[in-house]
């Protein structure tokens, strides 16, 4: 009999996704410094000692979370650059991203928030030059629109992270039993962040 290493494989990659879903879960929670690995393996529901045979440790777990939503940031704001929309349209497109992205998975969103500083030294500056290319790009968007006079002129860096902090507040407020729905808040917000820079 065959053995179906296809199959194999795919029961190593869920039970990875699922370690690193609770782990983010519970970093929120308790904080990376406050969970460990034992926490992690009650809440999946394995022994410890299996969990690395798909994770080589709590460092890595906290790695793999940042990265993954830097990275998410990064290639959607880039598909967002590369469209000919007008910057009105560009900007109300990354506000909605961010919106999306919190609601989806804020757990793995407040631990790349929150927890990135836990990060080795190597790892950290790589994330750090991530973040900085990101917010490059983002204040692009808003200085270009400006330029062609899509948005007041303003200093540009005020703008940015006052939109940058106006949404991160989402991660630690919304629930689904908010009498709002995504969508709603999602164009609420945009409604208010724009008509702050709308001429």
């Amino acid at each position: 009999m065959e053995l179906d290493l296809s199959t194999d494989k795919k029961i190593k990659i869920n039970k990875k996704e699922l370690i690193l879903a609770e782990a983010a879960k519970l970093f929120k929670e308790k904080g990376f410094g406050g969970t460990s690995m034992r926490d992690l393996a009650e809440k999946v529901g394995m022994e410890a000692a299996s969990m690395y045979n798909h994770i080589k440790s709590k460092d890595e777990i906290l790695e793999l979370i940042c990265f993954k939503i830097a990275n998410q940031y990064i290639s959607q704001l880039q598909e967002i650059e590369n469209t000919n929309q007008n910057f009105q349209e560009k900007l109300r497109a990354i506000i909605g991203l961010h919106v999306q992205l919190i609601i989806e998975d804020s757990a793995s969103v407040s631990v790349a928030n929150n927890d990135w500083k836990y990060l080795s030294e190597e790892k950290k500056n790589q994330y750090k030059q991530i973040r900085k290319s990101y917010e490059k790009s983002f204040a692009n968007i808003i200085e270009k629109g400006m330029e062609n006079g899509e948005f007041k002129k303003m200093n540009v860096s005020v703008a940015l992270f006052t939109m940058l902090s106006s949404i991160r507040w989402i991660e630690l407020w919304y629930k689904p039993s908010r009498e709002i729905t995504p969508q709603e808040l999602e164009e609420d917000l945009k409604t208010l962040l724009m008509n702050g820079l709308n001429n």
